[in-house]
């Protein structure tokens, strides 16, 4: 079964989603809002380790991401601006084809 998060990393909150299921199957979604607070990060940490999540991507403006980095990087592989990283790699992609 594959479990993976995105997390959207705010000044004040971090809205995470966990995605998970059988690959050949629609995956199912959970959302939740954790504050930016050490304890918001903790309960963060938790959560998505009770979901046995392996990969956590996230996207932010700033500097947002280092302090929810920081609590999850011990546990977790992560993936800053995965989003970002996909449409490069995609828009290059297409320019080689073209």
């Amino acid at each position: 079964m594959e479990r993976r998060a995105g997390l959207n990393v705010h000044q004040e909150t971090v809205v995470a989603c966990v995605m998970y299921g059988l690959l050949e199957k629609k995956p199912k979604k959970e959302t939740r809002t954790f504050s930016t607070t050490t304890k918001g990060l903790l309960e963060l940490y938790d959560w998505l380790d009770s979901y046995q999540c392996t990969h956590v991507a996230m996207e932010s403006t700033g500097v947002f991401w280092k302090p929810v980095w920081n609590i999850l990087e011990e546990r977790f592989i992560l993936m800053r601006e995965a989003l970002r990283m996909f449409q490069v790699v995609k828009q290059m992609s297409l320019m080689q084809l073209g």
